[in-house]
């Protein structure tokens, strides 16, 4: 016997038992999440491609404790965001990478991660990077998922469970910025022949197509981020030379554009698709907040990147073995010059689950876990 098909007897003998205690008990446990996205929610994907953008050597992951403080491919110091929102929701473990080897069988209904450092809606984002996996890539390998699903359970508990105890995480389109249409070389081409408008509308068909396609295959309750504040992240400061108090003002723009269709796009396909709820996370304002207010929640400087070298707030030289870190790192917003630090995912994450309409709208994922 498999040890896939060990653990549903298990499960089932360990139901049957609850069952005659009089107890409720659902059949598909914690429920799972899907991860879709960019290095804000890499679990460690980009370890298993040859790529340019990774996060699988010291000292990241040092204060992750699941690996007794060895990196793990995330790109922070700890836990990321889509880690912290699954614990608080009760799932019974992380969600695995997708190309990790271990992830089959039953380790899937705790849900999988898809998402890779460099990735964006557009294919042709993060070149830069040599490797990673786009998000048209990231749907395909959930319909693998989505197949192996229906072997596990039987194909209507597969469509039932993802209906029911599944949320689909999407958090990508930082690098359709910051590596595509913002990038000084690589898209020249790309700036000058298409006008902000232009490279939005198709950031937006293509986010439409994606997050379609994912409904078609039963996604039917949805977390979409939209882009944080990319003006104010220690790379952005560093190559543009701002002040400590001071964000760069085109990356926000793009970034406050963009969220602003987005928006426009779930309420579109909130009316459109049948029994599906999208909702939107408002991290860009959530980062704001903190980068505002930052000493009201603990820390000493939303600016300096915690790991990294170069300029006045480490931001050229990403995290590694050679780069400088400091002691507190509790005490920093940004863990690395792009990415935010797991004292500062966890406030996002709180926000993102517990929060009112101003965060996480029509409803915080508690309610919609539960619906």
């Amino acid at each position: 016997m498999g040890w896939a098909a060990a653990m549903a007897v298990v499960a089932a003998v360990l139901c049957a038992a609850a069952v005659a205690r009089g107890e409720v008990v659902d059949e598909f446990g914690a429920g799972a999440s899907f991860i879709f996205g960019d290095s804000l929610v890499d679990a460690g994907n980009n370890n298993y491609i040859p790529s340019l953008s990774k996060a699988n050597m010291t000292p990241n992951g040092i204060d992750f404790a699941a690996s007794g403080g060895m990196p793990t491919g995330r790109f922070t110091n700890g836990r990321t965001i889509a880690d912290i929102i699954g614990e608080m929701l009760g799932q019974a473990d992380y969600s695995p990478p997708f190309l990790a080897p271990n992830t089959t069988g039953g380790a899937i209904l705790n849900g999988v991660n898809y998402a890779s450092g460099g990735a964006g809606i557009l294919n042709a984002t993060g070149k830069i990077f040599v490797n990673r996996i786009g998000m048209d890539l990231q749907v395909d390998y959930f319909n693998i998922t989505r197949k192996q699903l229906d072997d596990l359970l039987g194909r209507d508990k597969a469509k039932e469970f993802l209906r029911r105890k599944a949320i689909f995480s999407v958090t990508v389109g930082s690098n359709d910025f910051l590596n595509n249409y913002l990038m000084p070389v690589l898209s020249t081409g790309t700036r000058i022949s298409e006008s902000p408008d232009s490279f939005l509308n198709d950031l937006i068909f293509h986010l439409r197509d994606q997050l379609t396609r994912l409904y078609t295959l039963d996604a039917r309750k949805f977390v979409v981020a939209n882009v944080g504040p990319l003006g104010c992240i220690p790379y952005q400061k560093t190559i543009n030379r701002v002040g400590e108090d001071e964000c760069v003002k085109l990356p926000n723009q793009l970034a406050a554009q963009y969220n602003g269709r987005l928006r426009e796009l779930l309420i579109e396909l909130n009316g459109n698709l049948p029994g599906a709820r999208f909702c939107l996370a408002n991290v860009y304002d959530l980062v704001m907040e903190l980068i505002t207010n930052y000493p009201n929640y603990g820390f000493q400087t939303a600016s300096v990147a915690c790991c990294g070298n170069g300029g006045s707030y480490e931001g050229l030289v990403p995290c590694g073995p050679t780069t400088s870190m400091c002691d507190a790192r509790d005490k920093h917003v940004f863990w690395d010059p792009y990415h935010p630090s797991e004292a500062a995912n966890v406030l996002l994450a709180r926000y993102i689950v517990d929060g009112d309409s101003k965060y996480i709208s029509p409803m915080n994922l508690r309610k919609l876990f539960s619906l």
